[in-house]
């Protein structure tokens, strides 16, 4: 494929996951303006590079890397925590909805956040998430069940003290 095919592809994928990419970059940093910013970032990245690309495929994994690794970046350069009153207006009815389990997402490291999100919010595969993260899938597996342990404890809780 050549450079201009690639470009195009590299584009289209950019458009076709544009919400995705701020719902990931959000679970980072939970700001709506630095989530966007991220976004911003990863895309003129993505286009920037896009020259890199040999096999079409791999656009949508190379994607996802460069948005978890612009907002990995951003940050350690801003060194400051993100307060939980800053999520506002991210789709209200999907926050408020599962506001319990994006909560719990706190307890996680950034690695085991990245994989719940991609499996869960964004219906990633293990194999592709695998990829994104250049980890082999029985690591990711592994990861996965941790992360939802730890979830479950959490989530569980809560309710015990809400039946209490």
């Amino acid at each position: 494929m050549n450079a201009e095919a690639i470009q195009k592809k590299v584009e289209e994928q950019v458009l076709d996951s544009y919400e995705a990419m701020y719902r990931l970059a959000y679970t980072y940093v939970k700001n709506e303006d630095d989530a966007l910013d991220i976004v911003q970032e990863s895309v003129y990245k993505a286009i920037k590079y896009a020259g890199r690309i040999r096999q079409e495929q791999h656009i949508r994994t190379w994607l996802w890397r460069i948005v978890m690794n612009t907002a990995v970046d951003f940050i350690r350069k801003n060194h400051r925590e993100i307060a939980e009153e800053q999520m506002e207006d991210v789709g209200k009815e999907d926050v408020y909805q599962d506001f319990d389990t994006i909560e719990a997402l706190e307890i996680l490291d950034e690695r085991e956040k990245t994989v719940v999100v991609l499996r869960f919010f964004e219906d990633q595969k293990l194999d592709d998430i695998a990829r994104i993260l250049n980890e082999n899938t029985s690591t990711v597996k592994t990861v996965l069940y941790r992360s939802l342990k730890k979830l479950k404890i959490r989530l569980t809780e809560g309710e015990m003290l809400y039946e209490g």
